[in-house]
Order: structure tokens, then C-alpha cells, then sequence
């Protein structure tokens, strides 16, 4: 496997990692600014790949905080490493996540975030948006850094193949293609409402989990994510009902 690192966004980096086995990208989203913050861990046993990527922006040990989209393997996995490699780093996670999980599994005690909270990082402010179920997981969430537009989406978009780090195009060809292959998304009532939200933030980039890095119009393509899940869920409303 093959590491690669791309700045997306002024001082927003990509690590991609593309798993043969899996068929697709697994990325971490690092954020570069007074107090480091890391976005996906990654499995652990993909830490080694990942850290020595890091190591080529900054050393691991200046990592001030590590968070992720929900608790999973490739998003949280080697949660413990890394606060082994960067002993002043914390986690930073949604209070209820917290709660349920990262309280207990973490090696030291995570920062809880509210939210629409703020954490300030010196020179990237991401804001903390709860996205409960979406795409997936009671825990989920995203964040929003102000400064670059940027919308750290973990799953949302996915895709399937080992793109490019980077494009302009819409990426909701590919992620239709994932949804219909994976069924990876909670159809919940709550669905299209934020997805919805989100597109209010209008982010002109989206770093995702698996997939490049799209540079665009990422409001309009939260609309579009919308609609596709308001398709699905009424195709599984009228199934019920036939």
C-alpha cells in the first residue's frame, strides 16, 4: 500500500491510503495551525503509513488533538497510538460520543465537544457540527473549518476505486454508485434535514473519508446528497406500504 499526502485547502492536508482489499481510499484529514488537530485516525494497522505522512508536514509529536466523524475501525482505530505518539494530544469528540464510548476507550480522557462549539486551534477555527445518524452512527459528526470553507465530512460522499487526490467535478455519481453498492447510510427521519443544514454552510471544499478531496460548489452537492436520500427514503416508505 501507498501513502500519499496533498494539501487541499491552505494548510488542510490528505493522507490517502488505497486498500486493495477494500477497493477504496481510507483518508485522514490533517489540520495544521498552533495546535495540530489530526481528523480519522485510521486503522492501527495502517498508523505506521499514516504517522510517517504526517512526519512530512510536522512531527507527530506537535499533534495537539485527534478526533474523527464516529467510532470505527478506520475512523477511530488507532485512536491510541497517536495519543502515545503526541503525549499533549487529547481527544476532541461530540459530548455524547464521549459519553458512550470514547470515555472508556481512550487512554486519556477526550475533550467532550457541544454542538456548534468552536475549537480554535490557531489559525483554523472548526466548528463542531452533531450530525446524529448521518451518515451513520448515534455519535456522528462533522467539522466545519471557518477559515478555508473547508467541511470535514468523514463518510458523507463516499467512493468506491483509487482516485485522485483532488477534483472539481461533482462527486455524486461515485457516491450514488457506493450508496447502491454498500447501503452504508441510515435512511433516518432526520436524514434530509441536515444534510440539508449542512449545505447552508456552503463549504467549497469537501475533504472526505473515502473519496478525493472536491473543490467546488460543496452547497450545491449537499443539496443534491439530500435529494438522493429524500429518493431513498421514500422508495422505502412506498415498499412498506405496497
Amino acid at each position: 500500500m501507498n501513502t500519499t499526502i496533498d494539501e487541499i485547502s491552505d494548510g488542510i492536508y490528505r493522507i490517502g491510503t488505497f486498500v486493495p482489499d477494500a477497493g477504496m481510499s481510507f483518508n485522514q484529514i490533517l489540520v495544521t495551525g498552533e495546535e495540530p488537530l489530526l481528523f480519522h485516525t485510521g486503522m492501527r494497522a495502517l498508523f505506521p503509513l499514516v504517522s510517517a505522512a504526517v512526519e512530512r508536514v510536522l512531527p507527530v509529536e506537535q499533534l495537539r488533538w485527534i478526533s474523527f466523524g464516529h467510532v470505527e475501525a478506520d475512523e477511530s482505530g488507532s485512536m491510541n497510538e497517536w495519543l502515545a505518539a503526541a503525549p499533549s494530544a487529547q481527544v476532541a469528540f461530540g459530548g455524547l460520543g464521549c459519553m458512550v464510548s470514547v470515555n472508556d476507550l481512550a487512554d486519556r480522557a477526550p475533550r467532550p465537544l457541544e454542538d456548534g462549539e468552536v475549537l480554535d486551534i490557531g489559525g483554523k477555527r472548526l466548528r463542531y457540527v452533531a450530525t446524529p445518524h448521518v451518515p451513520h452512527g448515534w455519535e456522528a459528526g462533522v467539522f466545519y473549518e471557518e477559515t478555508t470553507n473547508t467541511l470535514l465530512g468523514g463518510d458523507l460522499f463516499t467512493q468506491m476505486g483509487d482516485g485522485p487526490a483532488i477534483s472539481d467535478d461533482s462527486p455524486m455519481e461515485a457516491t450514488i454508485a457506493a450508496e447502491d453498492a454498500f447501503g452504508y447510510s441510515s435512511l433516518a427521519p432526520t436524514t434530509v434535514a441536515t444534510v440539508t443544514g449542512l449545505a447552508e454552510l456552503k463549504p467549497t471544499t469537501l475533504a472526505l473519508m473515502h473519496g478525493p478531496a472536491h473543490h467546488g460548489n460543496g452547497g450545491a452537492w449537499l443539496r443534491d446528497l439530500a435529494d438522493s436520500y429524500a429518493e431513498r427514503t421514500a422508495a422505502v416508505a412506498q415498499g412498506a406500504t405496497a
